[in-house]
């Protein structure tokens, strides 16, 4: 048997037992696994690692643990430029696309609302999950074990379990606060929006909105028209308090 001191820091302590968290431990192997392997049978999934530092230099998932082997585990810093390091992931994320899994359909329409890419459908399979992962999506999900499928290079577990924070955890986590573009997402299929002219709009909306209405906008993939109506303030509201934590 061979001992390893691990030490993980920041939010990946979300992952262990409470009496691993925030210290140095001992984690006890056999047979030299990964350290990708160790990482996980002690409950982090490995998207959510972005740096592991072994006696002081850094290193990839295929290194093999050795007795006596102190080693530092690192959350993803999407926000941070650390490219004189090695990094764990082919590629640093520029242009954030998202999937969310079944069950985050009210996450799904928040992030549209304030204008991420993000797709979602209430009966999508894990399977689907990771071909869309492939594809270069961020999978957002409430299911750990997910996301230590050997395929996924970016994920990323929402620990909230209200809308409007999971929302807050999204942008806080990826720095998205700067990105934001309210309206320009479709809530329903998550199409662009583009503007329209009320001429173009008017075949399409009920004669009550033709008498007040100047502003329409048109989803690119459903074709649905949209105009600030009565559902207007509320839709202003879940942004306001969105972004109350990030101004």
């Amino acid at each position: 048997m061979g001992k390893a001191e691990f030490r993980f820091y920041a939010e990946l302590n979300d992952f262990l037992w409470p009496e691993l968290r925030g210290r140095s431990f001992v984690y006890e192997f056999s047979n030299q696994p990964t350290v990708k392997d160790a990482i996980e049978a002690l409950g982090v999934p490995h998207v959510e690692v972005e740096l592991i530092i072994a006696n002081g230099e850094s290193v990839d998932f295929s290194y093999r643990l050795c007795d006596g082997d102190r080693i530092a585990v690192y959350p993803v810093f999407e926000s941070l430029d650390i490219t004189e390091l090695l990094r764990i992931r082919r590629a640093p994320l520029r242009q954030l696309a998202f999937a969310c899994d079944a069950h985050l359909g009210k996450l799904a329409r928040l992030l549209r609302l304030l204008g991420f890419d993000t797709l979602h459908n209430p009966k999508i399979t894990d399977a689907e999950l990771i071909s869309l992962a492939r594809a270069g999506r961020v999978i957002l999900t409430r299911d750990r074990q997910l996301l230590k499928h050997g395929e996924l290079t970016h994920g990323y577990w929402v620990r909230s379990v209200v809308p409007l924070e999971q929302a807050q955890e999204v942008l806080r986590r990826f720095d998205l606060w700067g990105r934001i573009a309210p309206f320009t997402r479709c809530l329903a299929c998550n199409g662009l929006l583009q503007r329209i002219s009320k001429e173009e709009a008017l075949p399409r909306v009920p004669p009550k909105v033709r008498a007040w209405c100047e502003e329409f906008l048109r989803c690119s993939q459903c074709q649905r028209i949209f105009w600030p109506g009565t559902h207007y303030p509320k839709l202003q509201d879940w942004i306001q308090r969105i972004l109350g934590e990030g101004t």
